[in-house]
């Protein structure tokens, strides 16, 4: 039986427990394959996450929480992520405080926002700093990781059987609770375990437990499953194995070699960790886990200055065989290289989901980007409760206060968003949608949606098709290209120049038939302005364009904020 229909027949069996045939239990949220694409499926229909994360602790407090929950449904999000801290669920051991759950579901639903969970439980930014106090106090049966110098760290072993059982069962509480809370309403649709887990300061623990531990055998379920998957795996891992022999067993160091076996032994105790403790919480209300990944910045040496074991993309496969109850490994970035981060986790059937990243413009961008070209379930910027987060680079942080939230970069790229979801979640997977992103200094990209090629241009002054604007360098640029029909598109893109190439046989060259601005009103097209003459021609030089096979005209998107187009085209010689 494969995995995909073991995770089937495992929802079938907790239907059967919360009760068979049942609206609640059929509703589920739960992933579900769409073309190539891998989608969230939320009271029965796909489900595109516009979400937002709040800061670590803004959730502890509900009157710090009042004016925040209008203030998120204003800027257009449908998802809200929010800490759960293991520290204020479970107090005493064994006593559990539900009141904070119960508050943040209450305040989400009245705004009518989804909820992701983000349980900080052994680990938060690689710390336990979460956990609560009497796990903390007591070292001797909550032993710590430690250091090559033998110094212990605020950081929990994932060797301790009692560190696992304890945090295993206050997660199972908590999701024992949200079944008992959540499961006729289905407000909670993910839930994130943990938060960006690893050893900082290492490469790996260096506890007695864990020295035992890397000198005996790499595990038998490991080696089966990087054989398995050895025409898949990531370079950096294969490089490793390959340097050593390519041996199916033997000690981690004599397997992986020096450079890769710490960082590895690392995520296979983390994976192995976490994937417990997702197995009990799934147990009780089985739906989607993710982890979530601190990315190597570029000032970092090695494994220890960013945090040892995290699923990094060069060991997502040991993260694949360690952790096959969790469903997605998502990366947290806000480094400007956004789309080879994105890139380098959307492999090896891990769908992409971004919780945490920028909520700025270029946060904008990346989540057009994410979501058209890479068919990621959603994006969340993070520190959401805070407007001057939000703000464009360029803005005044002192007048975060007095900003009408729905002017915001991310209000706007959110609504329409929200508008194109229902097209979005139609044409991920099928080959019919992309999304580009210019970097600095870039001109244009082009990509090939449905019959055309499609050339996405910085804004150009249309006298001279050479000189970028100065709007170019101050705004970000970037469009999704939906292709409709044979001979149409929906666009949505700001700061960008728009054209089209036939790549199929036939007339070489394209002209535009009929463009429309417009907006979408619960899935139904309203166009406003019927766009012409000097709205679409891009260049004067029609010798020059016709010689490259172009009209010369194209959609033009302001530098503003997103916007959509509709454009019909046709053929002619």
């Amino acid at each position: 039986m494969s995995m995909q229909a073991m995770r089937r027949a495992g929802r079938m069996l907790l239907m059967v427990f919360l009760g068979a045939g049942t609206a609640s239990a059929q509703t589920m949220a739960h992933l579900e394959k769409h073309g190539a694409a891998t989608q969230l499926i939320v009271d029965g229909q796909p489900y595109l996450v516009l979400g937002g994360e709040l800061a670590n602790t803004a959730s502890s407090s509900m009157e710090y929480m009042k004016p925040v929950w209008p203030r998120l449904a204003r800027m257009h999000l449908n998802t809200v992520l929010t800490g759960m801290s293991w520290a204020q669920f479970e107090p005493e051991e064994g006593k559990y405080d539900y009141a904070l759950v119960d508050d943040l579901l209450a305040g989400a639903r009245a705004q009518n926002l989804k909820v992701i969970f983000v349980w900080f439980g052994s680990w938060k930014n690689g710390l336990s700093s979460f956990a609560p106090a009497w796990v903390k106090a007591d070292q001797r049966r909550f032993p710590r990781a430690e250091l090559g110098s033998g110094r212990s760290i605020e950081v929990l072993s994932t060797l301790s059987a009692e560190n696992l059982k304890a945090d295993s069962n206050a997660y199972r509480a908590f999701m024992h609770h949200l079944r008992e809370v959540d499961a006729e309403k289905h407000t909670v649709i993910m839930i994130q375990v943990e938060n960006e887990v690893g050893v900082l300061g290492d490469s790996r623990d260096r506890s007695p437990a864990a020295n035992e531990a890397f000198a005996r055998a790499v595990p038998k379920q490991l080696m089966d499953s990087l054989r398995m998957h050895v025409a898949t795996l990531r370079p950096a891992l294969k490089k490793a194995w390959d340097a050593n022999g390519d041996k199916t067993d033997g000690t981690w160091s004599e397997v992986f070699g020096s450079g890769m076996a710490d960082e590895i032994f690392m995520a296979w105790n983390y994976a192995r960790y976490m994937n417990q403790v997702t197995k009990a919480g799934k147990a009780e209300y089985p739906v989607p886990v993710f982890t979530n990944t601190w990315i190597v910045q570029p000032e970092d040496r090695g494994p220890g200055d960013y945090p040892s074991g995290c699923p990094e993309p060069d060991v997502l496969d040991i993260w694949r065989a360690g952790g096959p109850d969790i469903d997605i490994n998502a990366p947290d970035i806000y480094l400007p290289n956004f789309a080879e981060w994105v890139a380098r986790f959307h492999q090896n059937g891990n769908p992409l989901f971004v919780p945490e990243s920028r909520g700025d413009t270029s946060g904008v961008a990346n989540a057009f980007y994410a979501i058209g070209q890479h068919d990621a379930i959603g994006y969340s910027p993070f520190g959401i409760d805070s407007v001057s987060r939000l703000m464009a680079a360029s803005a005044d942080p002192e007048q975060g206060g007095s900003v009408d939230v729905q002017s915001l970069p991310l209000a706007k790229g959110y609504d329409v968003l929200g508008q194109l979801a229902p097209l979005i979640l139609k044409h991920q997977g099928t080959g019919s949608i992309g999304a580009v992103v210019l970097n600095a200094g870039e001109l244009n990209r082009s990509l090939n949606v449905g019959q055309y090629s499609v050339t996405v241009s910085a804004v150009q002054n249309r006298r001279s098709a050479a000189v970028a604007s100065t709007t170019a360098e101050a705004a970000p640029a970037y469009a999704m290209v939906i292709a409709t029909g044979p001979e149409e598109y929906v666009i949505a893109g700001s700061n960008v120049e728009i054209t089209f190439s036939p790549n199929t046989p036939g007339p070489p060259i394209a002209g535009l038939a009929q463009v429309h601005a417009g907006h979408y009103a619960e899935g139904v097209w309203m166009p406003g302005r019927w766009l012409n003459g000097d709205d679409v021609l891009l260049n004067y030089k029609l010798a020059e364009a016709a010689a490259t096979n172009q009209s010369g005209s194209g959609l033009r998107f302001a530098a503003d904020g997103p916007s959509i187009q509709k454009v019909k085209l046709y053929r002619y010689r």
